[in-house]
């Protein structure tokens, strides 16, 4: 009798804390592993504005995630992916109604490129911070994307390298939880 395969099981929490020394790195860890990540600037805070540089301290569900495909190919996940296009853009107008949300071009409001040049969203996984129930100037594009050269902070993401995220992404499924604790 041939024994079952085992389901792949993703992962339920990835915790999220600040380093030693610096107020804008962190150490991410998944299960047994730890990877160096950036975070926001300002670095945490339990009180998220609009525009303040830092990381809000909470539990995150992921919700989905978008990828550069003409940059980054074969990443293997469940989470679900969408190739981003050239007329995708983050709406973060807090007095916008698409505030905090995907919008297409042309679009006037403040908002951020999802095709960037510099690389930052060629995989760009959306965190739940003001998505689901939102409120005006609370912060937006809360994402976990790629990191900048020698870890430079973000403005309130959490970034890592290509590297750890393809690592990472293997067990990331809707709804793991990004836990960034105080």
């Amino acid at each position: 009798m041939r024994a079952k395969p085992e389901k792949k099981r993703g992962l339920s929490t990835i915790v999220v804390r600040q380093a030693p020394g610096k107020r804008s790195r962190a150490l991410v860890q998944a299960g047994p592993v730890t990877f160096e990540a950036a975070i926001g600037r300002s670095g945490r805070t339990g009180l998220k504005r609009e525009g303040d540089g830092a990381t809000p301290i909470a539990s995150m569900p992921v919700l989905c995630g978008f990828v550069r495909g003409d940059r980054v190919r074969a990443l293997p996940t469940a989470l679900p992916m969408r190739r981003i296009r050239a007329d995708m853009l983050w709406c973060d107008q807090p007095q916008h109604p698409s505030y905090n949300r995907l919008v297409k071009a042309p679009f006037k409001p403040s908002h951020e490129e999802m095709r960037r040049e510099d690389g930052l969203y060629d995989v760009c996984l959306v965190l739940d911070w003001n998505v689901s129930c939102r409120s005006r100037n609370r912060g937006s594009a809360i994402f976990f994307h790629l990191i900048r050269p020698g870890y430079q902070p973000t403005a309130g993401c959490v970034a890592v390298s290509l590297q750890d995220m393809r690592r990472l992404l293997r067990v990331i499924r809707k709804g793991t939880v990004v836990k960034v604790v105080g």
